[in-house]
């Protein structure tokens, strides 16, 4: 990784139309720019309302081709911007097979890499799984000219496994393109638990690995297509770095541009004090290739 770059997230409403959501996505990549941003992220599935609130085959219209339309609109304006975009798409890879991929824009404009979401959730007013198929690249870092990103999507942040396998990989920092919410009809004490378990875990894959980690959320309220109570996204999108120390952090309604730098030399010195890896018994870890141990 360079040895300090500016990055950014963009969090921002995508409850609108497709061209609204994408002329937001746009305006925010520019003002990041403008500021200075050399890596910019956004929420994950930012061109749409998040369809997966329920199963309707209709909505397998949306899915597109990588590359394709939108890759074509980002990519240039990477190469305008001289940006590195992260951002992520609903994907036709063929009839009947499609994926919730993460494309990541180099700075020429070009496509530096793909990342296909490995955990598909399946909870109510979370239906991935009649979706997506789970991704089939692994958990390989994306190289691109300000470093090797580990991008990941979403619910694979709940699991230090993706996390750990990106770092031991070469990643020199964890991105997490997310849609997640609150149901409104939740207590205020569960849904506190929910954020702080969201937040705790993902500042754990920093400290656990060493790395800045940077989570984009999208916000706003996004009713249900069928007579559920639909979902509150809860924002919250934050960067933090090595030793989970918050950089940027933003709250559960604003549409905001997170912008910070980061050094890559607080990535060695953090894992000089802390060497997880060094200590790591991986001689004793074999049962973690099974699903329970009886």
């Amino acid at each position: 990784m360079k040895s300090r770059i500016t990055i950014s997230a963009i969090q921002q409403p995508c409850n609108a139309d497709r061209q609204t959501n994408l002329e937001i996505s746009i305006a925010k990549i520019t003002e990041a720019a403008n500021a200075g941003a050399e890596l910019t992220v956004l929420p994950e599935l930012h061109l749409e309302s998040y369809f997966c609130q329920s199963e309707d085959n209709s909505k397998f219209q949306l899915a597109e081709s990588i590359p394709g339309a939108t890759t074509k609109i980002l990519g240039d304006l990477a190469a305008t911007l001289k940006i590195v975009i992260v951002a992520t798409l609903f994907e036709k890879r063929t009839p009947g097979l499609y994926h919730n991929t993460a494309v990541v824009f180099d700075r020429d404009g070009s496509i530096a890499g793909k990342y296909r979401k490995m955990h598909i959730p399946d909870d109510p007013g979370y239906y991935e799984k009649y979706y997506f198929t789970p991704g089939d690249l692994g958990f390989t870092p994306i190289d691109t000219s300000i470093g090797r990103l580990g991008v990941l999507i979403c619910w694979d942040q709940w699991f230090p496994e993706a996390a750990r396998l990106m770092t031991l990989a070469g990643a020199d920092m964890l991105i997490y393109p997310t849609a997640i919410g609150w149901d409104p009809l939740d207590s205020e004490e569960e849904k506190n638990r929910q954020l702080d378990a969201w937040l705790t875990i993902q500042r754990a894959h920093a400290i656990a690995n060493g790395l800045p980690v940077l989570a984009c959320n999208r916000t706003g309220f996004e009713p249900s297509p069928c007579g559920q109570s639909g979902i509150d996204f809860w924002g919250s999108s934050f960067i933090v770095g090595p030793q989970g120390e918050f950089l940027q952090r933003a709250d559960s309604v604003e549409s905001r541009l997170l912008l910070c730098d980061i050094a890559a030399g607080n990535s060695e010195t953090t894992r000089q004090m802390w060497p997880y890896l060094r200590d790591r018994r991986i001689d004793s870890y074999h049962g973690l290739n099974r699903l329970f141990i009886d």
